[in-house]
């Protein structure tokens, strides 16, 4: 994790802490600062790229935030703020949001629940309420503490309780000027209020965040925007060294204490870029985190992305796919072999990447398109000179340009509403082209040549979990794994696989193989960013629970929430398993420590208000009940429990009445059908 303290409400100011934080490095600083020798003009040897390279690379670096490299680079500051990389993340402000609020609103069909946006005062909220022909039936209104999105094509929206973060049902489409459900929100997939924004989203959306290690999304601070050091580097001992007087001039020499992406080879480059220009399928190495990657450091060697790829769909694409596209391109592909010859300070001169068309410093909104079009002609300008009757020739004398044609404005495959310049530079494709049905290929790595086969089969299983339920994902996986991949190496993942496909006997056959206790001392015992291991266990425990042997699942459960305390489904089910044991007092303290952790996890209400029902208490379940249902009155099995409530007081329409609320969520609930067979018959 950066070792770096930051507000949750960011502030920004020019404080004299800033200036503590790079004097607070210095006697380590300048000790290693002469470590590297630059580079001279004429090398021929381009600078290295190796994390022994730079300083910034040490565990010693510091990330000293935006406003400590504005004290020098003020100019730059005020371009880039501008940016959509600096707009990227904020508080929810109306000076952030680019909302329409004269007609926020909108229905969700599946779900039968509106939504409507509204400031009070300086705070923003969204109200969800349900109606059943006038009467308002359900109502939750909820502030929004933060704002995702620079507002070029979309705003969405955060909530914030006790340091959790999830994502809101409604999100604004600028281009369009339209309000409407967030990706991955349609269809009857609405999750409302609980979708959690992981380290994986925060870290490409924003500066990186102070995260806490054993959750999904809680955090003890948040940045407001992406910030400098994303593309440079750790900033501490950059600050130090020019602080004590040490200079280099970079117009001759590389200067180490700080990664300059100008002064990186092609790859490199790029690298920085796909950390977040290329999102898809992204599989961390083993140990790795998606803090762990430096500007200047092989990407590959700390995550690898997977995409799909069909045959017959060249036109389709994601939003976030700039990198993957531009190196289809013949443009990037003939420059790519001619680059980095001829300048060593600058070798990637000459190479068509992202920045010889985006300034990163400059919003491309104040860009004049004449900089796209000489890019263009730095390369093409003599067979647009061929003739007059040159196409190319005719639209440029007319003062167009050449995206408009070679690098179309699409819509993307993953987020509605919104279009974007296709990166894949070409001769427009043809409507045959387009008609043809596509197949898929396969999964291919986008930043790495020959990933291994446990990184292939993870990347499967990926695919399968978080974007198609494709039988054909976990059969490529398995046959993978089946491969010459280490037993030890691959038992999380095979645990994983067999999880997915609910083949239970199978995750304890593998597990009792290995032998139970080595796998809970020896191997699954890393607490992490990614909680590989607490999930490891968890699954093992789920697998134990539904054969019917609670009791074998307690260790497994235990085991995952201390490798994952802040997980709250974990500890959810250990709760709900030291009941079924009879350990309720156990049992009550998990689920009173979630509520208290974490208002707003339903689960927690439920399982509390069972508690308290089976030992008589029935006035504090229902409270607890109640509670839970304003917070989502669809959760299945705090319906089930609410009927079972009424039901055991003899109020029996009412019992129905949420029976018949469950059913209609979920006409096959068994649980429902069952009780309701039994009311028939009484």
């Amino acid at each position: 994790m950066p070792p770096r303290v930051k507000r949750l409400i960011p502030k920004f100011d020019l404080s004299k802490k800033n200036m503590l934080i790079a004097v607070s490095c210095l006697l380590l600083c300048l000790g290693l600062g002469f470590c590297q020798p630059p580079n001279k003009p004429g090398d021929k040897t381009p600078p290295p790229t190796d994390s022994l390279t730079y300083l910034n690379h040490h565990d010693s670096a510091r990330y000293v935030g935006m406003n400590t490299c504005r004290l020098c680079h003020q100019n730059i500051y005020n371009t880039f703020i501008k940016t959509g990389m600096g707009k990227s993340f904020g508080m929810a402000t109306q000076s952030k949001s680019s909302g329409d609020f004269t007609k926020a609103a909108l229905y969700d069909a599946p779900g039968n629940l509106h939504y409507k946006a509204f400031w009070q005062h300086d705070s923003l909220y969204f109200k969800e309420y349900r109606l059943q022909k006038k009467d308002t039936i359900h109502q939750r209104s909820e502030q929004v503490n933060y704002i995702i999105g620079s507002g070029q094509h979309t705003n969405s929206h955060l909530h914030l309780v006790n340091g959790y973060l999830s994502q809101m049902p409604m999100t604004f489409y600028t281009q369009k000027k339209k309000w409407d459900l967030p990706p991955g929100f349609e269809n009857g997939l609405n999750t409302r209020f609980s979708r959690k924004i992981g380290l994986e989203c925060m870290s490409c959306h924003n500066a990186y965040p102070d995260f806490v290690k054993g959750s999904e999304n809680k955090y003890t601070a948040i940045a407001g925007g992406i910030d400098c050091e994303r593309c440079h580097g750790p900033g501490s001992i950059h600050v130090a060294q020019r602080q004590s007087g040490s200079r280099v001039d970079t117009s001759l020499y590389v200067d180490y204490s700080i990664v300059n992406p100008a002064k990186l080879n092609i790859d490199a480059q790029f690298d920085i870029c796909q950390r977040c220009h290329l999102q898809g399928n992204a599989v961390l190495k083993e140990d790795k985190s998606f803090y762990d990657f430096k500007p200047g450091m092989k990407l590959s060697d700390y995550l690898t992305v997977f995409l799909p790829k069909y045959k017959n769909a060249d036109d389709e694409f994601i939003m976030a796919s700039h990198a993957d596209r531009l190196k289809q391109s013949a443009c990037f592909i003939k420059s790519y072999q001619k680059a980095g010859k001829k300048n060593a300070l600058k070798p990637y001169l000459g190479a068509l990447t992202c920045v010889t068309c985006h300034n990163p410093h400059v919003s491309v909104r104040e860009t004049n398109k004449n900089v796209f079009n000489e890019a263009c002609m730095n390369c093409h300008q003599m067979e647009a000179k061929v003739t007059a009757k040159n196409d190319c020739n005719r639209f440029v004398s007319k003062k167009s340009d050449c995206v408009s044609c070679h690098m179309p404005v699409s819509g993307s495959t993953d987020i509605p509403h919104v279009s974007v310049h296709d990166h894949y530079i070409r001769k427009p494709i043809s409507a045959k082209e387009k008609n043809n049905i596509k197949q898929f290929i396969g999964l291919f790595a986008i930043n790495e040549k020959q990933p291994d086969a446990l990184t292939r089969a993870k990347a499967y299983i990926n695919q399968y979990e978080k974007f198609e339920q494709q039988a054909a994902y976990l059969d490529s996986a398995l046959q993978l794994l089946s491969g010459q991949v280490a037993a030890d190496k691959k038992l999380k993942t095979l645990v994983q696989l067999y999880f997915i496909k609910k083949d239970f006997a199978a995750v304890v056959s593998l597990i009792n193989q290995t032998g139970s206790q080595k796998v809970l001392t020896q191997m699954f015992t890393k607490s992490s960013y990614q909680n590989d291991d607490a999930w490891a266990c968890y699954r093992v425990g789920e697998a134990f629970y539904y054969l019917g042997k609670p009791q074998n699942a307690l260790a497994w459960f235990k085991q995952a929430v201390k490798l994952a305390p802040f997980h709250p489904d974990f500890r959810n089910k250990l709760g709900t398993t030291l009941a079924a044991t009879g350990n309720k007092n156990e049992a009550r303290k998990e689920f009173e420590f979630l509520i208290k952790e974490n208002p707003e996890f339903v689960s927690a209400y439920s399982n509390l208000g069972y508690l308290y029902l089976t030992d008589g208490q029935s006035a504090e379940a229902l409270r607890l009940y109640q509670t839970g249902e304003k917070l989502d009155p669809d959760n299945e099995a705090l319906l089930l429990n609410l009927a079972a409530y009424y039901i055991f007081n003899r109020d029996i329409k009412k019992g129905k009445d949420y029976l018949q609320r469950v059913l209609k969520k979920n006409p096959a609930n068994e649980r429902a059908n069952m009780i309701l067979k039994q009311l028939a018959t009484s």
